[in-house]
């Protein structure tokens, strides 16, 4: 249910997040306005802890090492974007669950039946599907783009890994309280990379747009530690990482998109990966 529940919320996410950034509200703003939506979450997951967050040294260190590998993650990807083309560093990033797949055989133990692996492999080939993105003139300039952004692909797939070892021993709310103090805490560096010369829209569809939006961002990476917390890390990531599946529905929908004949391929795929991972 869980997993259910960010995927819906991500690929929703996805589907309206662009309109704040074209309407000139930069992406490395949206990361502040997202940072800030996470208290809310945060304050229900203290709510449910009754305002006792886990404050030894471990749960401190697992507890923000999620949470910075996944903002620290976000910030990176912003760069690899800006030296490098959309088209190859999605598909690179998107892969990332083979990194938690690896880590969680090795080191949880986890297992899954030939049913769910099947659905495993279709998962990761619709989420590189998905991911596409068309050539556009945005040339490649060295290659500093593609270290960035494999490292945004080991630092999103040792997130997921170490937020279910995390949960083995802590509770999922002191987790995404760390993780919600890790994202605000790196927001100055969002600050710092944002292109200020340019105008910046202030009005509603700016800020206010985005935090609506990234509310949806925010309330998917709570209930992502809920189903890490009581799922199978190996299932719960790609299945999560099908959100894209909901985007493109929606980006149908909204915006009469028709997808092409990768993305139609990464729908059909991802649809048996769904059934086949919900068994």
């Amino acid at each position: 249910m869980y997993a259910l529940i960010t995927t819906i919320f991500w690929g929703i996410w996805g589907a309206f997040i662009e309109i704040p950034e074209k309407a000139g509200f930069p992406a490395t703003l949206g990361y502040v306005v997202w940072s800030l939506t996470m208290i809310p979450c945060a304050l229900f997951a203290l709510y449910k802890l009754k305002w006792k967050v886990e404050k030894d040294l471990r749960s401190i260190f697992l507890g923000s090492m999620v949470g910075l590998l996944g903002a620290g993650g976000q910030l990176i990807l912003f760069q690899a974007l800006r030296m490098g083309p959309a088209y190859i560093v999605f598909p690179i990033i998107s892969l990332f669950p083979m990194v938690t797949i690896f880590l969680s055989l090795i080191f949880l133990k986890e297992r899954a039946g030939k049913r769910q692996w099947a659905g495993i492999v279709l998962a990761l080939a619709a989420i590189f599907l998905l991911s596409y993105q068309p050539p556009s003139a945005n040339d490649a300039r060295g290659f500093t783009w593609l270290f960035l952004a494999i490292a945004v692909f080991i630092m999103w797939g040792i997130q997921a890994y170490v937020m279910k070892f995390a949960n083995n021993t802590m509770k999922a709310e002191s987790i995404f309280f760390y993780m919600a103090a890790s994202a605000i805490l790196l927001s100055p560096f969002a600050v710092f990379m944002t292109d200020f010369t340019h105008a910046i829209n202030w009005s509603f569809r700016g800020p206010w747009l985005a935090a609506i939006v990234q509310s949806l961002n925010a309330i998917g990476a709570l209930t992502l530690v809920y189903a890490v917390r009581y799922g199978k890390a190996i299932i719960v990531v790609p299945m999560t990482g099908l959100s894209p599946v909901i985007t493109v529905i929606l980006s149908l929908i909204i915006y009469s998109v028709i997808p092409g004949a990768v993305l139609t391929s990464g729908l059909m795929v991802a649809t048996i990966a769904i059934v086949l991972l919900s068994e």
